[in-house]
């Protein structure tokens, strides 16, 4: 894998605002961002998809993926923030023209539904993107959460060295393992099966859901675990947070018996979420996890 890193984010740098996947709802989150970071001194344009609907998506399939291709190929736009998931990313990952992406890297942020095109993109191109906050629910909030705005800006800016686990984590399996940092929603990632889209090469896994009942997190993982490269690479897992999920007591069974067949390095504590409070992850650098002190740290760079 031919790894490529895009550039940092520097101010005066133009932000592109992308709808790729559920509907806006609410259209003024998405001028509420688009000020945030023209305050903050950053141009802004917005695809023209954020006020289009197909159904439950930001317009039709060849609308969203017009989108998302101009936005990679105009090389005046810096970085790509997704507006939001939903649904609707998986209905494009086949016609996407990956060459162009890899020829106009930059910047792709997102999280959720995004997930799917945060993992096609490193397995098709080697290109770096970004598990991170989006235009509609964090940066066209009433007001942005301090927290989550300093991890995408501390990363955007500076690219932070590691993340520690919060106070009271819990250690599953404990060890040190190493590989590409890959993952995000469980949900979208688990809907990839069937495609050749698992890394190549060891990884440690995050992953985060939102309301998804304790038998289908168990169903998922377990789909991904029945893939033979998936078993085969997964070298630890960093688990975010399970939001609104409807057994806790299940859950944590579950994961403790999911470490027993893993026995890799395993740990919860991460503000990895769909959640108000989010840290911002690069998927496809080289990481360790050491389970036992509760640090992911980050190898390299994720920019050039």
């Amino acid at each position: 894998m031919n790894l490529i890193k895009p550039k940092k984010l520097k101010k005066s740098d133009t932000i592109g605002l992308l709808s790729v996947s559920g509907e806006i709802r609410e259209p003024q989150r998405i001028e509420k961002a688009k000020e945030y970071f023209e305050k903050l001194g950053y141009n802004v344009v917005i695809s023209p998809t954020t006020h289009e609907k197909n159904r439950y998506m930001a317009g039709s399939d060849e609308a969203r993926l017009n989108a998302l291709h101009s936005f990679f190929e105009d090389d005046s736009i810096d970085a790509i923030v997704c507006t939001r998931g939903g649904y609707g990313a998986i209905r494009l990952i086949n016609d996407i023209d990956y060459d162009l992406v890899r020829r106009h890297p930059k910047i792709f942020a997102g999280y959720s539904d995004i997930s799917a095109l945060l993992a096609m993109f490193y397995k098709r191109t080697g290109l770096v993107t970004f598990h991170s906050p989006m235009a509609n629910g964090d940066f066209g909030a009433d007001e942005v959460d301090n927290f989550t705005e300093k991890s995408f800006f501390d990363f955007m800016i500076t690219d932070v060295p590691f993340y520690k686990a919060q106070d009271g984590f819990k250690i599953y399996y404990e060890g040190i393992g190493e590989g590409v940092l890959w993952g995000g929603n469980l949900a979208t990632i688990n809907s990839l099966a069937g495609i050749d889209f698992v890394p190549d090469e060891k990884f440690i896994l995050f992953i985060e859901d939102l309301n998804e009942p304790v038998y289908k997190i168990d169903k998922m993982l377990t789909q991904l675990w029945n893939i033979e490269k998936f078993r085969d690479n997964i070298n630890g897992v960093v688990l975010g947070k399970f939001t609104d999920v409807d057994n806790k007591e299940f859950l944590d069974e579950f994961f403790v018996e999911f470490s027993q067949k893993l026995k890799k390095p395993m740990l919860d504590g991460f503000l990895i979420s769909h959640e108000t409070r989010k840290i911002t992850l690069p998927v496809g650098i080289r990481v360790q996890l050491d389970s036992g002190c509760g640090v992911l740290k980050f190898l390299e760079n994720s920019f050039v």
